[in-house]
């Protein structure tokens, strides 16, 4: 209990249990990802660079939905907005074992992606209506744990039910993953929206203008970019490298995902709480650091080792990935959400999401490519960009305005607060 204690993010009940959604959500997430380009590749006989060009273009249509999507979170509001794009979720990967043809596949994850564009920015804002502004770091840190936890035991089934040599095995993901996305809107049901806190209001115009006249959000807009190119969009890629290169089976490539996401289950509260009252931007430098060295060490598993070792190696960078990203939700989720005006945050998160799409839409697209060409060069050419995205953290520090600086530091003895949840 005392351990609990010190690691409670002491969030309201809504929280809670709109992370239940979530979970079984990425769920479902957890069953597809891992497998995605080995599906497109090996199952359905496109190339690499086709294959990674499929999962760019998901990304690519949440650039072309995003946009859309930021006034209807503030005007209409988070829930229906969160609502329809897991529709379109479910309906986009629940139609991908139809896929003959490369155009189909362009086709289907373009839906997937336009849901994904109204997901991310109505979850976001959701959340921080829901979540006190001193809890909204453990609120988006507790977001990746429960996203991760789902995505872990989704890559176990996955990977134990996933076979190239059975095709119809692939067929049996894709409807699992789509259920996920219509079980997630049931629980919305039970999920109020409070709107616009009072504090929070404004008569002034909204418009994307404002938005992009925020300095510290261009810059941390730039440096989500650079985490995404280099980091989190490479790994759907690694599952290719580690069968093709290190001869790795497709139950332990489900393996080494639910490693990386296990870790960041067990760790992420820990970090959460270690690093309230610290710097916010030296703790975001520490997240591409880690990546570099995780990215070194895939490299390293697929050139030097084989099988179980390469296994071994290749889980190990992936269990250290996780580490990084668990940075992400407190120190850079969180002030994204604290500097947004109440009136403007869907906007704010509808532009943030942008970055995500961009960056997916680059980093598959190119890494695909450079896996094909020059598979090794990949992971070095990674570490450096998310070398330059830790010095840019850093750099980034002196706009953030002093009240931002620091992530609030919660009261160990202070009572719980008024409807958190109560273990």
């Amino acid at each position: 209990m005392k351990i609990w204690h010190r690691l409670d993010p002491q969030l309201p009940r809504e929280v809670w249990l709109l992370q239940l959604g979530g979970v079984m959500n990425s769920f479902g997430n957890g069953i597809i990802l891992p497998f995605l380009v080995i599906y497109l590749h090996d199952v359905r006989g496109f190339s690499l660079g086709v294959s990674g060009l499929v999962v760019a273009v998901s990304a690519a249509a949440q650039l072309a939905a995003g946009l859309l999507a930021g006034p209807l979170v503030d005007r209409i509001g988070p829930r229906p907005i969160l609502a329809a794009g897991l529709v379109l979720q479910s309906v986009g990967f629940g139609c991908f074992p139809l896929v003959r043809h490369p155009w189909e596949a362009f086709a289907l994850i373009a839906v997937e992606g336009a849901g994904s564009a109204g997901f991310w920015p109505s979850q976001s804002t959701l959340i921080a209506r829901l979540t006190p502004p001193e809890r909204r770091h453990a609120a988006y840190a507790q977001q990746r744990v429960t996203m991760n936890l789902g995505i872990g035991l989704g890559g176990l089934a996955g990977g134990s039910i996933a076979s190239v040599a059975h095709p119809g095995s692939f067929t049996l993901l894709f409807l699992l993953d789509a259920a996920t996305f219509l079980a997630y809107i049931g629980v919305l049901a039970f999920v109020p929206d409070p709107g616009i806190a009072l504090e929070e209001q404004s008569e002034e115009r909204s418009s994307y203008a404002a938005v992009l006249r925020d300095r510290v959000f261009v810059g941390l807009w730039a440096l989500n970019f650079l985490f995404v190119t280099a980091g989190y969009s490479l790994i759907n890629l690694v599952p290719a490298f580690a069968r093709d290169h290190a001869h790795i089976s497709e139950r332990e490539i489900g393996v080494i995902f639910f490693v990386n996401t296990a870790v960041i289950v067990i760790v992420q509260l820990p970090v959460s709480r270690a690093i309230e009252g610290r710097r916010r931007m030296r703790a975001l430098a520490l997240m591409p650091v880690l990546w570099i060295v995780a990215w070194l060490l895939v490299d390293a598993g697929g050139y030097w080792f084989n099988a179980t070792a390469a296994f071994v190696v290749i889980a190990v960078a992936l269990g250290i990935f996780g580490i990084g990203e668990c940075f992400h939700g407190p120190a850079h989720q969180a002030l994204v959400a604290e500097i947004a005006p109440g009136h403007l945050r869907g906007r704010y998160f509808a532009v943030h999401s942008l970055s995500w799409g961009l960056a997916g839409t680059v980093g598959p697209a190119a890494g695909g490519f450079l896996l094909a060409a020059a598979p090794f060069a990949l992971w070095p050419i990674a570490a450096l960009v998310c070398l330059g995205a830790a010095l840019g953290a850093l750099a980034l520090e002196s706009r953030v305005p002093e009240r931002h600086r620091r992530i609030p530091r919660a009261e160990l003895e202070a009572p719980v607060l008024e409807g958190a949840a109560v273990v």
